[in-house]
């Protein structure tokens, strides 16, 4: 059974790599609710200002957040679209591994129904 995405295997690879850590995962819920400066973010974290900034750059690459300008502040929010789309990735995953089963569960009630 083929999983179809509109996703490109680079995306997907970049955007679980993204939420593979958990600060970056951190990062994208508080930036879920509004947009966060990188200094309030990094604020939150006992980590360095530039430590902070490549975490933001990952989850930017991966489009999972947009960074925009605003005066001499970079403004951080997360892209709810990304997030849709990884979402219904997992959703179809899961479609695929419920038919399996139960494909497996109707064998298996085969199996036991007498001859």
């Amino acid at each position: 059974m083929v999983v179809f995405t509109e996703l490109a295997d680079a995306d997907v690879d970049r955007i679980f790599r993204a939420l593979a850590d958990a600060t970056r995962r951190d990062i994208l819920q508080r930036t879920l609710t509004g947009e966060q400066t990188v200094s309030a973010l990094a604020a939150a974290y006992d980590m360095s200002f530039a430590a902070v900034q490549k975490h933001v750059a990952v989850l930017e690459a991966a489009h999972l957040v947009v960074k925009r300008a605003e005066g001499r502040e970079r403004l951080v929010r997360a892209d709810p679209d990304t997030i849709a789309r990884a979402r219904r990735l997992l959703a179809e995953y899961e479609r695929v591994w419920r038919s399996r089963i139960d494909r497996l569960d109707a064998l298996l009630a085969e199996d036991d129904t007498p001859a």
